[in-house]
């Protein structure tokens, strides 16, 4: 059951604007040794996931809600990357990702508030909130995924000009930051399937666009698997079908959503 969208509460604007400054203060330039750019990044990392969690208030009848939408998905899937970094982190520091991350968070943050989405009831499937949580999470480590493809790309493109070492970025030791990358490649896919296994075994399935775009975002990646497991695929060749099959997912529901929501002005059905 999808309810209409209300305009943010006064609180969740509050929280937002809070976010949005936290996030804007820890992409400011500071020296290595300053700490005040990491906790205005934890910071705002808290103030999101407050934010996030308004947004599952109670729906009609009292029954459990999720707002949702292209930018409120968007936010969550940022907020996950966040999180995964912070962790990842403590073993593996790259610290001048905190900038970009931060602009991100600071972006997905402001559009959650202006394109709110819509209050989804869960009525018809116990299953249903699990599905969402694992289409969710799959996001959140393919972003992660993504992210360290980026690094890798620019690590073996400083390499074959002949900047740097076999250290690659930020001085990551290149093949850790491989394993890394495809680690959450693997993870992310587990995640997607168990939730793609519960979307095709419950009564609300439909066949629509969003389905055969994450059904093709799978076979994407699952093709990436099997080529780098079978014919050892490296480098750019694997992290162009890493782009391929994260592309499709994100059109499979963010794209879509963003079509009907911003484009067509419309909720969906």
């Amino acid at each position: 059951m999808i309810l209409a969208a209300d305009p943010p509460a006064a609180s969740t604007t509050l929280a937002t604007a809070l976010t949005v400054a936290a996030y804007l203060l820890a992409t400011l330039p500071a020296a290595p040794e300053r700490r005040w750019p990491l906790q205005a990044l934890v910071a705002a990392w808290g103030l999101q996931a407050l934010v996030l969690i308004s947004d599952a208030w109670p729906g009609g009848d009292g029954l459990p809600g999720l707002r949702i939408g292209f930018a409120p998905v968007l936010s969550l899937t940022v907020w996950l990357v966040i999180a995964i970094h912070g962790l990842e982190s403590r073993m593996l520091p790259v610290p001048r990702l905190r900038r970009t991350l931060a602009a991100t968070g600071a972006v997905a943050a402001a559009l959650a508030w202006i394109f709110p989405g819509e209050l989804h009831v869960v009525a018809h499937s116990h299953w249903a909130p699990l599905h969402w949580l694992l289409g969710l999470c799959s996001y959140g480590l393919f972003g992660a995924a993504v992210l360290h493809a980026l690094l890798l790309d620019n690590a073996e493109r400083r390499l074959r000009r002949g900047i740097g070492t076999g250290s690659g970025t930020f001085g990551v030791p290149l093949m850790r930051l491989e394993r890394l990358t495809f680690r959450f490649v693997e993870a992310g896919f587990v995640v997607l399937t168990l939730a793609l296994a519960l979307g095709l075994s419950s009564a609300y399935w439909r066949w629509d666009h969003k389905t055969v775009l994450s059904l093709l975002g799978w076979a994407t990646l699952a093709a990436l698997l099997i080529g780098r497991r079978v014919r050892g695929w490296r480098g750019h060749l694997a992290t162009r079908w890493l782009y391929a099959g994260a592309l499709l997912l994100l059109l499979a529901y963010v794209g879509s959503r963003f079509v009907l929501e911003v484009v067509l002005q419309r909720a969906a059905g």
